[in-house]
């Protein structure tokens, strides 16, 4: 059940949903069935000369493939350019309830532009709290200017059939909570990935063990 304007609006009185942002605009922005959210001033941009690939089972081919861009002008675009992907994030910080969920998505203003901002992560879990890194893909032909400050996308509320009984801030494996800037993958922490680096040191130690009795 998608709340309407009206339940999104009690909850924040109620202090259940709580979106933060510098000026306090959250309010205005928010329509018939959900809320807009505006798109922040600090963006990551993947340096494609540092690695040749991003591997999971390598966490050193994740930690720095990024560089920080920060646009200080508010009237200063930042050109996302044909088939770019970058990170984003929002201008609102955002706190979801115990038995809610937030779905992130994309204005249809922005679409028809040609921008993606999510790839595959636009689920909000219950007891997050930080502001949203967006996954941002130009899929148009054209270059497309994005301004800090502008109307990006839009948080729907959906009620739960009852409280999580492991919201995000309890789980084990939460790796983003109170994020503040975009933050690249940290999909490397995943207990599967381990499992396999473990085996590869196994059958490094092999090869070397093969290799000093030849």
């Amino acid at each position: 059940m998608i709340l309407s304007d009206k339940d999104i609006k009690d909850l924040m009185e109620k202090g259940e949903i709580v979106v933060e942002s510098p000026d306090g605009k959250h309010v205005e922005h928010t329509k018939c069935a959900s809320m807009d959210f505006r798109l922040g001033n600090v963006f990551k941009v993947y340096d494609h000369s540092k690695h040749a690939v991003l591997d999971p089972t390598r966490p050193e081919t994740l930690v720095g493939a990024t560089k920080t861009i920060a646009v200080e002008e508010a009237d200063t675009p930042f050109i996302v350019q044909p088939g770019e992907f970058i990170l984003g994030v929002t201008m609102e910080k955002i706190k979801v309830p115990d038995f809610l969920v937030a779905r992130c998505e994309g204005r249809s203003s922005i679409g028809r532009l040609g921008i993606i901002i999510h790839s595959t992560a636009g689920f909000v879990d219950p007891g997050f709290e930080g502001n949203i890194t967006l996954e941002i893909t130009n899929i148009n032909r054209m270059p497309v200017a994005l301004y800090p400050g502008m109307r990006i996308g839009q948080f729907a509320f959906e009620k739960m059939t009852s409280v999580a009984e492991t919201p995000y801030y309890k789980k084990s494996t939460s790796k983003y909570s109170n994020q503040i800037l975009p933050e690249e993958s940290r999909i490397a922490l995943d207990p599967e990935f381990e499992l396999i680096r473990k085996a590869n040191a196994i059958k490094e130690e092999i090869v070397i063990k093969e290799t000093k009795n030849v």
